[in-house]
């Protein structure tokens, strides 16, 4: 791991890039070590914690750790909390996150005006993905008077952008019901009618099936799958066989309604990516509309990237990879 001196001014210049953030969000990438010379180490800001996301083998990088925590502190105005997240760590304890300084972690961070519940010792995540803020914009934007399915929804921060977005009918959807309460809990503090709200615990393979037996048809679809698991109902597997989620869910989206797919896939490429949605595009019934780049606090700006993503994203601007796609049905079915 790099020294204390180092470390502290990276993440000092890190912070620099990220001031204008503070005045849109609570919730921001502080520093990604991994491309910003801090092997390893990913700091997030949520309101009044510091999040420490340490991907280093337990106990080397304690040091580090420390001498950063006691910074956060002292130089990040506001911040009394931080939180250490060892995802490697055997005791699940230390996965869901330890608290270094501080004890008073918050429960709702506020992301662009929008409220999301939150619980950063959830598990090994934070409850929140930083990564997806400009589809949240996107769906705030686009989903007026939309009927919207969130499918592998999480904690369902999708879904709220979109209910916040004046959508008419959100159907948030996943495997964990625990993570379901989380986005009604969303759902309620911003004040959204719960008449809009439906949230379907089940399995994907299972939900979608059932959804499409019924005839269900929604103006947007969202699939924003893990990169892997398995069920009795089905495999989920983001190298190279998104092809075939999205088939699952294509016949749920309504005539010249949009399908939005998320691949979080480190190890595949973005051309190889684009290569596979190129293919699916060749039917006439579907196209890529546009794609999402990722906020620059969660890449790493010019200035302070050092190291370049273990696989090019490119065209994307980091291995999440974000598509918007258009769907036309031969039936016209709205």
């Amino acid at each position: 791991m790099p020294a204390e001196p180092h470390a502290i001014e990276r993440l000092k210049i890190a912070a620099e890039k990220r001031t204008a953030l503070a005045q849109q969000t609570e919730a921001y990438r502080l520093c990604n070590g991994f491309y910003e010379d801090l092997p390893g180490l990913v700091f997030d800001r949520y309101g009044p914690a510091l999040v420490i996301l340490d991907h280093t083998e337990p106990g080397t990088s304690d040091q580090v750790v420390a001498a950063a925590a006691a910074w956060g502190t002292a130089a990040l105005t506001g911040v009394e909390t931080v939180l250490h997240k060892q995802r490697a760590h055997s005791d699940e304890k230390f996965r869901q996150g330890v608290c270094l300084a501080g004890q008073q972690l918050p429960k709702q961070i506020i992301e662009l005006g929008v409220h999301y519940a939150l619980d950063l010792q959830l598990h090994q995540d934070a409850s929140f993905y930083l990564d997806t803020r400009n589809l949240r914009r996107w769906l705030r934007e686009n989903m007026a008077g939309k009927r919207v399915l969130n499918t592998f929804c999480y904690t369902g921060s999708l879904g709220v952008a979109a209910g916040v977005g004046g959508a008419a009918l959100v159907v948030q959807t996943d495997l964990n019901a625990k993570y379901l309460g989380f986005a009604r809990q969303s759902w309620a503090l911003n004040q959204l009618p719960a008449s809009a709200c439906q949230t379907v615990p089940g399995d994907f393979f299972r939900v979608v099936g059932r959804m499409r037996g019924q005839g269900l048809l929604f103006d947007c679809v969202i699939l924003d799958p893990p990169f892997f698991s398995t069920t009795e109902a089905g495999r989920v597997d983001l190298l190279g066989q998104t092809t075939r989620l999205i088939n699952k869910v294509r016949p749920l989206v309504a005539h010249e309604g949009h399908l939005v797919v998320i691949n979080n896939a480190l190890f595949l490429s973005g051309a190889d990516f684009m290569s596979e949605l190129d293919e699916l595009c060749q039917s006439p019934y579907i196209e890529l509309e546009t794609t999402l780049p990722v906020p620059p606090d969660v890449t790493g700006y010019p200035e302070t990237v050092t190291t370049p993503p273990p696989t090019d994203p490119k065209p994307f601007n980091h291995p999440t990879k974000i598509a918007i796609l258009k769907v036309t049905r031969k039936d016209g079915r709205q």
